[in-house]
């Protein structure tokens, strides 16, 4: 996976900007690696996203130098990291500044109908696929959702604030694919419904669509728009009518779960239903061997796309 930044290095300013390779690496072991080399502090490093620990992945950070000389990054290669490039950059990378990022990927002993997976990577590549939070989001075995409710509950408190973001958006993801899956049940999760809040392309600007005309219907099939679902936090939620009641079932019984992240203070959020991976492309250079690439922006999931190939197989 090669994190895709959308931008360039300014050439200078106080920070570097670092790209690198890891495995066995999570993102913050990485970031803690850099500032002990810079001797900086942890604050003083930056970065767009987090990065699964076990695949192959090429990322950005950024470390503020002001007033510390430049280190030599080399020291930091070796079998799990190599340091790819550096940069000077005027600003901080922070969370979710990033484009995307582009997968490769191999899928081994692969079994059925070599037609019937072509057949549904045509369909993945033009119709996308529904948009759910991957299962890493929630941990292993789901536990960063037992932790969430024991903090949204106030049965426990926790002071490190990567982990309690950690619990607070698996939360938040919980109930948006409850959301989805509603959708995905009635065969609307790619389609608008009147009350529908829509979101621009790759942008987070949103509007109501309270009917659903032609030119919305226009719109969606071109991939200039999608539907969107709940990243729950304070305030009314702004869909109406037949969206509104759809989100309203979908998250009955989950009351306590909603009050609480309105309790910890976030703000209602909209989140597209659907991702449609870009310049997907794949090969079989063995019989029962899958190459497989696509882009995906910000915030989707390789695993989302997987699950959609894998049922047909």
């Amino acid at each position: 996976m090669v994190e895709l930044l959308g931008f360039d290095a300014d050439g200078e300013g106080d920070h570097a900007l670092v790209q690198v390779r890891k495995r066995g690496l999570n993102t913050q072991a990485v970031a803690r690696q850099l500032g002990r080399t810079a001797g900086v502090r942890a604050v003083d490093v930056g970065y767009a996203g987090l990065k699964d620990r076990n695949a192959v992945t090429v990322q950005w950070f950024s470390v503020n130098l002001s007033g510390v000389n430049e280190p030599d990054w080399s020291r930091l290669d070796g079998d799990n990291m190599r340091i790819v490039q550096v940069a000077r950059h005027r600003r901080k990378l922070r969370r979710g500044v990033h484009r995307g990022n582009r997968f490769s990927l191999r899928l081994v002993e692969v079994e059925g109908s070599r037609e019937e997976l072509i057949d549904r990577l045509r369909l993945v590549s033009e119709r996308g696929v529904p948009n759910y939070f991957g299962e890493q989001r929630f941990g292993r075995n789901q536990a960063n959702l037992a932790r969430a409710y024991a903090l949204l509950s106030r049965e426990s408190r926790e002071r490190d604030g990567h982990k309690r973001g950690l619990y607070l958006s698996a939360a938040r993801a919980m109930l948006f694919n409850r959301v989805l899956s509603a959708r995905v049940d009635q065969g609307a999760w790619d389609k608008a419904l009147p009350g529908d809040v829509m979101m621009l392309a790759g942008t987070h600007s949103i509007f109501l669509a309270r009917v659903v005309d032609e030119a919305i219907d226009s719109r969606l099939a071109a991939g200039d728009i999608e539907a969107t679902g709940p990243l729950w936090g304070r305030g009314k939620a702004p869909v109406s009518e037949d969206a509104a009641q759809i989100e309203r079932e979908a998250l009955r019984g989950c009351e306590d779960w909603c009050r609480g992240l309105e309790g910890f203070g976030l703000k209602q959020e909209r989140r597209p239903l659907r991702v449609r991976p870009v310049d997907m492309a794949w090969e079989f250079p063995e019989t029962d061997v899958l190459a497989l690439s696509f882009a995906l922006p910000a915030g989707a999931y390789a695993t989302t796309v997987l699950r959609e190939l894998v049922v047909s197989v």
